[in-house]
């Protein structure tokens, strides 16, 4: 019987201070588990220092190595779709990041939790190494993500885990540009499984995602998976509108009355005014953001461009 053929699937950017390491370990998680034919598909998203040389080299020297090298910078995202689509003769992949917080030791539980029928398996975080703004971003993002999203995501998950064949084909599928992966992984279905770890350090160098491109992702993950925030400002409209409603009642009232004769209220006016343009402000950005996914989606350029990749 011919053996499991297993992707490893791995956006790299500008890692070359850690690649020595990450060819290491996973020669020696090659070597150690021989119930399976290895591959890893290493993808240079536009790389600026020597990390596709690094990589072609290490192809060079192990053909379970292939490089992919993209035309530019397109996004962990993009590259991680780029590296999904030539899995085609792959029976699982292995998402994970090139860094080594995702550690490569943990492979076989993900892949264990594969074979006992579980399509779609996630790695999730007991611990993790961030601290400061960058962890308590993370842990803001998955709090609010799961509470306002219509397919919440598992918690302190993210790209680490395992697809089956049937999921690799629905991913692959999918033709949004926008795209975040825990998301889409969550919306396609399939049965699931959950494997514990400790997420570790970087084995070197420094985080190559901003905390603007951080910020981009969340924003790609929320307003690609919820209506909530159209549905928030409409509902924001209606209150506002009510509210403005019942004060203009309440001031005919005063005048009728003869409780109020003499022409004031310009803080308030003046108040109401700057609310009222805030609310219409944020309702439009709200709006904004919808309406640029939907321009960049009926332009149906391509997510990625390949620049250089082994034939097949």
């Amino acid at each position: 019987m011919s053996l499991p053929k297993i992707a490893i699937v791995i956006p790299v950017f500008n890692e070359e201070a850690v690649l020595p390491e990450l060819f290491a370990r996973l020669g020696a998680l090659f070597a150690a588990q021989t119930g399976y034919a290895w591959q890893a598909i290493l993808v240079d998203d536009g790389s600026r220092d020597r990390s596709a040389a690094l990589v072609r080299a290490q192809a060079a020297k192990d053909p379970r190595f292939q490089l992919v090298e993209l035309s530019r910078n397109f996004g962990f995202q993009s590259a991680l779709s780029a590296g999904l689509a030539r899995t085609a003769e792959a029976d699982a992949a292995v998402t994970m990041d090139a860094d080594l917080q995702d550690p490569p030791e943990v492979i076989p539980e993900l892949l264990a939790a594969w074979r006992e029928g579980a399509e779609v398996v996630r790695a999730t975080r007991r611990s993790r190494s961030e601290t400061g703004l960058r962890r308590v971003g993370f842990d803001l993002f998955h709090l609010l993500y799961g509470r306002l999203t219509d397919y919440p995501i598992e918690p302190n998950t993210g790209t680490f885990g395992v697809l089956g064949r049937p999921a690799i084909e629905a991913f692959n599928g999918l033709p949004e540009r926008h795209r975040f992966f825990p998301g889409l992984r969550a919306w396609i279905g399939f049965p699931a499984a959950d494997v514990p770890y400790d997420r570790q350090e970087r084995a070197a160098g420094k985080p190559q995602q901003s905390f603007r491109r951080l910020a981009r992702y969340a924003m790609d993950g929320l307003f690609s998976f919820s209506y909530l925030p159209l549905r928030l400002v409409t509902y924001c409209g209606l209150f506002v509108a009510l509210m403005g409603f019942a004060v203009g009642v309440f001031f005919a009232v005063r005048r009728i009355l003869g409780v109020e004769t003499a022409a004031t209220g310009f803080t308030t006016l003046v108040t109401l005014v700057l609310f009222l343009g805030g609310v219409q402000l944020v309702g439009i950005g709200v709006l904004g953001e919808y309406l640029g996914r939907i321009y960049d989606e009926v332009k149906h350029r391509p997510q990625y461009i390949v620049k250089r990749a082994p034939r097949g």
